[in-house]
């Protein structure tokens, strides 16, 4: 008789008797499933991709009605590992962020990796206090959004060792993915360009981030292509949130001779522009372009829906989890091609003229 068997016709059991027979074994699911215990494994191993045979789909069925739960933490100490990857983001209201940090969770969990995360704000001694706690609860490894070029935290965890990725900012040697923020600024300002403007200004991000000074790069390439200068008072360098572009929207549009069109170096900023630009009573679309950057879900639900380059977050995030664990390869930053997403925020030179 299996054990299946047994426990149908055994009388009802207590509770503490239920509790010591709660763990279920492979071989107990070998047993009943009539294989081997090499087999129950290789077919309950979640991190292979799931077979469809006769014998996989009866061990996963008797599996289940035997209460078997995979331990993956025994497992994993006998690997010399948790399969528990760090994560660390500034902010997890900077929906940015949060779309990056779900973009690793989903990657990871696909490689059979648990991802947990922590913020530090933008302080570099939380930052480092941060990925200490991570390391201190035995993950396999890091992935920082939060690099900053001046940021020293890289270069201590590659002189210890520690395997860690960068996503989405880069410090020019740790592996990095992230997406090719030069050719993301080139095709907004290219856009602006290819609609009329010449009279331009950009919003950029911190000078002490990647995005931020490869972002600017990008614009002022495809103004140089066009023959048209930036002037330097239409470029101011600013955080990363809604009243950072506000305060630089009110700036910009505020002047006598207001740019028709701005680029703002991520949607958070644009949202600040737009708003500044309403305060002032002009409107985007109307009396001015804007382009942002990322294309959160926010940014087709605005009025008018903002015109913005599209990261792949998800396409990081899998570059990401292949970089951490790969041996040093001769590439190891990677950049993935971001997409322009035109849409109502941005319109033709004359048709911007004529509302102004």
């Amino acid at each position: 008789m299996s054990r299946v068997e047994k426990e149908r016709a055994a009388p009802m059991e207590s509770g503490a008797q239920a509790e010591r027979r709660s763990v279920v074994t492979l071989r107990e699911v070998a047993e009943a499933a009539g294989v081997s215990v090499s087999t129950v494994s290789r077919i309950l191993d979640d991190r292979a991709a799931p077979s469809k045979s006769a014998t996989a789909e009866r061990v996963r069925s008797v599996a289940e009605q035997l209460g078997y739960r995979r331990n993956v933490f025994a497992s994993n100490l006998r690997r010399g590992a948790t399969a528990t990857i760090g994560v660390l983001v500034p902010r997890l209201t900077d929906a940015v962020m949060a779309l990056m940090f779900e973009a690793i969770e989903r990657a990871a969990r696909r490689q059979g990796y648990f991802a947990v995360v922590a913020t530090c704000g933008d302080d570099a001694e939380e930052e480092r206090r941060a990925t200490e706690t991570l390391l201190d609860r035995g993950v396999d490894g890091v992935i920082l959004a939060t690099a900053r070029l001046d940021d020293s935290l890289p270069a201590s965890l590659r002189e210890r060792g520690v395997p860690h990725v960068l996503v989405l900012r880069t410090d020019g040697v740790s592996a990095s993915a992230l997406g090719d923020d030069e050719t993301g600024g080139y095709l907004a300002v290219r856009h602006l360009l290819d609609l009329g403007h010449r009279d331009i200004g950009v919003v950029t991000g911190p000078s002490f981030t990647s995005s931020g000074q490869d972002r600017l790069r990008g614009a002022e390439r495809a103004m140089a292509e066009a023959g048209v200068d930036l002037r330097p008072d239409r470029v101011i360098s600013t955080g990363y949130g809604v009243d950072d572009g506000n305060a630089a929207g009110l700036a910009l549009l505020g002047a006598d001779d207001r740019p028709t069109a701005i680029f703002a170096a991520n949607d958070n900023l644009a949202i600040g522009v737009i708003g500044a630009g309403r305060r002032l009573g002009i409107r985007p679309g109307l009396d001015f372009s804007i382009v942002g950057y990322n294309d959160i879900p926010l940014a087709s639900r605005l009025s008018p829906p903002l015109t913005s380059v599209a990261t792949p977050f998800d396409q990081i995030a899998t570059t990401a989890l292949d970089l951490l664990f790969a041996p040093r390869s001769a590439d190891p930053i990677r950049r993935a091609l971001p997409t322009l997403i035109p849409r109502a925020s941005t319109a033709r030179r004359e048709a911007s003229a004529a509302g102004a």
